[in-house]
């Protein structure tokens, strides 16, 4: 906007303009909207960037490959998990059966597909249980102060030293034929204590800053200053103890499916290895436990890879040498190169005659 100056030295409402100033002034005024409004994409943005890094990235496609398994089994998978071919028992990969066949002519590959199902929604439905009572009791044992603190902590103490595996056995020995729900709820209530106790001490950490203290001052409700106010800034910690408690929960029922606690009517990855060392599959018939070890291995590896970007995100030092590490191999830096590399910059060329006379002189 251009204001007009009169001659005399005066703007049009009669206020003093200094000599020497042009007569017109340019004065910038701000738009009127706001350029840094929040809009949902970026917050949602925001939320997921956690899983910006490379290391989430590829946890999350892998995983994403064995969710779409589990989902897809009846239409993917060659034959039933049951279904018998008397003409291929013990049989090694072939067209017909690529992975295989057990003593009983069963299709390896279709109990592999099948048996994802069991794995997937044990391990995620435990990690759904244990990250909410983690929540509930490590974020109020942070926030709330005295006995109610104390006492939360106490309990998430008692629930640390309890042994899950032979918890489940001693209930898994109550039923007949023990659904997957039960069992991974017992790994869900089993398996809340450490995650709770990292939130309780972020949570400590969290309740003495101003944003926090200033909400408190505003009458805000206990509800809302922990949904609202804290719960956004634990989102990391949450998303890392949800995936470490799938880890966990999926280790927990491979290894009780194999040791024989969960009935084999429940398929899964650790029946498989169950039924190869009943019938003496090692070392010989590799092909009838090495492709559901294997799965086991690669899962882990997709939620730790998981688990390590989550890592990076929250811990700074960590997530400032990935960005410069990243930035180096944009340069064609080798990052591990024991010595940094200096780019050289040619000096201006002098006239060798002229130095050469002055120094005579």
């Amino acid at each position: 906007m251009t204001v007009p100056t009169t001659a005399a030295g005066t703007a049009p409402d009669g206020s003093p303009v200094a000599s020497g100033m042009p007569e017109t002034a340019t004065l910038r005024t701000a738009p009127s909207g706001d350029p840094h409004r929040a809009t949902f994409r970026s917050q949602l943005g925001q939320a997921f960037a956690m899983f910006r890094n490379p290391k989430s990235l590829a946890g999350l496609i892998i995983l994403g490959i064995f969710v779409l398994v589990a989902i897809l089994a009846p239409w993917i998978a060659p034959y039933g998990p049951t279904q018998k071919d008397r003409t291929a028992l013990r049989q090694p990969p072939s067209w017909e059966h690529w992975l295989g066949t057990t003593h009983m002519g069963e299709d390896v590959l279709s109990q592999i597909i099948y048996g994802t199902r069991g794995v997937i929604v044990v391990g995620f439905l435990a990690a759904f249980i244990a990250t909410i009572i983690a929540i509930t009791v490590g974020v109020i044992a942070g926030y709330v102060r005295g006995w109610k603190s104390e006492s939360l902590s106490a309990l998430t103490n008692v629930f640390l030293v309890i042994p899950g595996i032979p918890l489940i056995i001693i209930i898994a020995s109550q039923f007949d034929n023990p659904p997957l729900i039960v069992i991974a709820a017992v790994l869900g209530l089993t398996g809340w204590a450490w995650g709770a106790r990292v939130l309780r001490a972020q949570t400590m950490s969290l309740r003495n800053r101003d944003f926090i203290q200033a909400a408190r001052a505003n009458g805000e409700p206990l509800r809302r200053i922990i949904t609202v106010e804290m719960l956004p800034n634990l989102m990391a910690l949450i998303a890392s103890s949800f995936v470490g408690t799938v880890t966990a929960a999926i280790l927990g029922l491979t290894t009780l499916a194999f040791i024989g606690v969960i009935p084999v009517s429940n398929l899964n990855w650790g029946t498989i290895l169950f039924w190869a060392q009943q019938n003496g599959a090692f070392p010989r018939l590799w092909w009838w436990y090495v492709p559901a070890g294997l799965c086991i291995a690669i899962i882990g590896v997709a939620l730790s890879l998981i688990n390590f970007g989550i890592d990076e995100y929250v811990n700074p030092r960590l997530r400032s040498a990935g960005e410069r590490a990243r930035a180096m191999k944009k340069k064609g830096l080798d990052v591990n190169a024991p010595v940094t590399a200096v780019r050289s910059v040619p000096l201006p060329t002098t006239d060798t005659t002229d130095t050469t006379t002055q120094n005579t002189k």
